[in-house]
């Protein structure tokens, strides 16, 4: 296995939040994984993957055991790991790509997979039945595309409401929210006594993932129509989204300064352990400025749905790859439910699978979490989902600063983005 650098001329990537912090994981090389039979099967697969494990030794060691187990039942395959950084990784993936040297599997995550689409070899057919058919059908989704899945999912991120018990303590409020309605009726409480009831980023630069399409969904809405011919966002549901937020910035439950600035975390009022819940964090990087026994999971705030983001990240087939059936038959062993959660916890993911149940049972903060996975959706998997929210997140800060009104700012976003659409 190696580790390579990507070409560093300036491009526009696309974003990923790495969200978790590295562990040691369990390398036992006895591990196997898929259905283990190598029919014959031979060639050469070289693969394109990233410090999800944030520990590099770590990472190095999963992947060297994991080509040991993978050859022990397919001998005549020859297996090439390398790791780029997540610097510039579409410049050097496109860049590769355009000039035949694309390698055979790649990892990607769902926001990457339209602008793929043409080259990426559907999975559905190199998967074994029983692996796919574990797969959380949030997971699946969020790789298909026309009906087809586009990479086979390796590891799930969640997001949920996270509160600070140490605020709620100070308040002697011990019901936390369930929804919108819950936050805003507690609301004046916790301002009385100096706490924000929440924190809302709207810095541009932000993503909306985070911060705006959570409610959009959690309204009922969401950002395109069925087919992505236009966006949705405009729909009822997201003048109820976004007059929610406006409720909250109007009457002061949030921190001003994030409205149009995103400061580091340790100068802003959630390290300060001035804010009550958040929704846009992982729980993990608060322990270090709530306590790990101040920070309590709950799940994803609710109005007409009950739903949060959660990224996934897959491993995709190019088309250009030669040896098809040895490149599917490493994408099924390396995605099965057993090799994949040695990764997962390796790297503080959560499974994609139904089958592996709890990997943190017992843990007051990720084994919280691991039982929202199935809430969580990656939003819409269009070609010019970045390009949307590029002229979308300008227009809700307009009204966060009180220059415009909701319905407003999301016809005039509407109107911009489906010029995009075409």
């Amino acid at each position: 296995m190696r580790t390579r650098n990507a070409p560093t001329a300036a491009v526009l990537a696309l974003s990923i939040g790495l969200l978790a912090t590295a562990c040691g994981g369990d390398d036992d090389t006895d591990t196997t994984g898929g259905e283990g039979d190598s029919g014959g099967v031979s060639g050469e697969v070289t693969m394109w993957t990233y410090p999800a494990i944030a520990d590099e030794p770590t990472h190095r060691a999963f992947w060297n055991d994991t080509v040991a187990a993978f050859n022990a039942e397919y001998p005549d395959v020859e297996v090439t790991v390398e790791i780029f950084p997540w610097a510039d990784r579409d410049q050097a993936l496109t860049t590769a790509i355009a000039g035949n040297s694309a390698p055979d599997v790649v990892y990607l995550i769902p926001d990457q997979l339209p602008a793929y689409a043409r080259n990426i070899e559907p999975i559905d057919d190199y998967l074994s039945e029983d692996e796919k058919a574990d797969y959380r059908q949030n997971v699946v989704d969020s790789v298909t595309i026309d009906g087809q899945m586009m990479g086979a999912p390796i590891l799930q991120s969640v997001l949920a409401l996270v509160c600070n018990k140490q605020v709620f303590d100070a308040v002697g409020q011990t019901e936390y929210p369930e929804t919108w309605d819950d936050l805003l009726e507690l609301a004046p409480t916790f301002q009385a006594a100096g706490f924000d009831m929440t924190a809302y980023g709207g810095d541009v630069a932000n993503s909306l993932n985070l911060s705006f399409y959570p409610l959009l969904w959690q309204a009922g809405g969401d950002v395109f129509n069925e087919d992505g011919t236009e966006v949705a966002f405009d729909s009822d549901a997201g003048v109820r989204a976004l007059e929610f937020v406006q409720q909250l910035v109007e009457n002061g439950y949030v921190d001003s300064a994030q409205l149009t600035t995103e400061p580091p975390l340790e100068q802003t009022r959630i390290a300060q352990n001035k804010v009550a819940c958040v929704w846009h964090m992982e729980p993990q990087y608060l322990v270090d400025f709530w306590g790990a026994e101040n920070v309590v999971v709950r799940p994803p705030l609710k109005d007409a749905e009950q739903i949060q983001y959660g990224t996934v990240g897959s491993l995709s087939m190019l088309r250009s790859a030669e040896d098809k059936e040895a490149a599917g038959a490493w994408i099924d062993f390396v995605t099965s439910a057993e090799r994949a959660a040695e990764y997962d916890t390796a790297g503080r993911f959560f499974s994609t699978k139904e089958s592996v149940g709890s990997l943190y049972e017992g843990d007051p903060i990720l084994g919280e979490l691991e039982q929202y996975a199935g809430l969580t959706t990656v939003g819409p998997l269009n070609a010019h989902a970045r390009e949307v929210m590029g002229v979308l997140a300008p227009e809700i800060q307009a009204v966060l600063v009180g220059d415009k009104e909701p319905q407003q700012a999301l016809d005039d976003a509407a109107e911009a983005a489906n010029a995009l659409l075409g």
